[in-house]
């Protein structure tokens, strides 16, 4: 029997945590955007813009965003790579993928679409120049497959960014935590129609790993020269593993 993992504050099996998760992006697909922008005061959006500046990715290059979901990282992507280069926006939910295309092709974007598993990529090695996974490694049951998988399909001088909500500076902690255990759950009700789903949020924020281990696991691996930046305060981190 496979050993227990996180959803949240339970332990669950590790089919329980892909069937619930799942379960919660089916739910909230069609507000998505809208409350990251409330929960996030819209700050959301210039992480994303901060992580792909930080690619630096160049015109031709080829880009794999995993748990892409509504699609903002790919769409940035895809602007910097310009019509040389190749962006696939990926998730293994199909709601948020759906929601994903359709406002990149209302963007006049025609980036590749897969619905997949990031614990099980269905590229070949070395086929990308980025990997880049936006708010969605902790929602992967098994964190070190998918991370080893990001290794695998990097091509030589590609880089992984993890972008994603991590831990807070200690004078902001009690503030913070107000506001995840309050505020989120009730716009999640209010907003969404799906209290429960923003509570585990919450707590999947808190049983995500801090920069330091996330960095080993990195390490781990096999990326070189992991480094991480702290935004807002700690509340996001953006990794960031090279492959030489």
């Amino acid at each position: 029997m496979a050993d227990p993992v996180d959803f949240g504050f339970e332990r669950v099996s590790p089919d329980e945590k892909t069937r619930r998760v799942r379960g919660v992006f089916d739910s909230v697909a069609s507000r998505y955007d809208l409350m990251n922008d409330l929960m996030s005061g819209g700050l959301h959006r210039l992480w994303k813009r901060y992580a792909v500046g930080v690619a630096a990715v160049r015109e031709g290059a080829r880009v794999l965003d995993l748990a892409g979901g509504t699609g903002d990282l790919a769409r940035l992507f895809a602007k910097a790579v310009g019509a040389t280069g190749r962006v696939v926006l990926t998730d293994i939910n199909h709601a948020m993928l759906a929601e994903g295309r359709d406002k990149l092709l209302d963007a006049g974007l025609a980036p590749g679409i897969a619905q997949c598993d990031a614990e099980a990529l269905p590229f070949p090695d070395r086929s990308f120049d980025v990997v880049s996974i936006g708010f969605g490694l902790r929602n992967v049951t098994r964190k070190e497959n998918a991370l080893a998988e990001m290794r695998r399909v990097l091509a030589p001088g590609g880089a992984a960014l993890i972008l994603e909500f991590s831990r807070v500076a200690p004078a902001l902690a009690s503030a913070y935590d107000w506001y995840s255990f309050n505020v989120l759950p009730k716009l999640g009700r209010l907003v969404a129609g799906d209290e429960a789903s923003y509570r585990y949020l919450a707590e999947s924020i808190r049983m995500h790993p801090d920069q330091e281990t996330l960095k080993a696991m990195m390490e781990r691996a096999g990326f070189d020269s992991v480094e991480y930046h702290n935004l807002t305060a700690g509340v996001v981190a953006l990794h960031v593993g090279r492959v030489y």
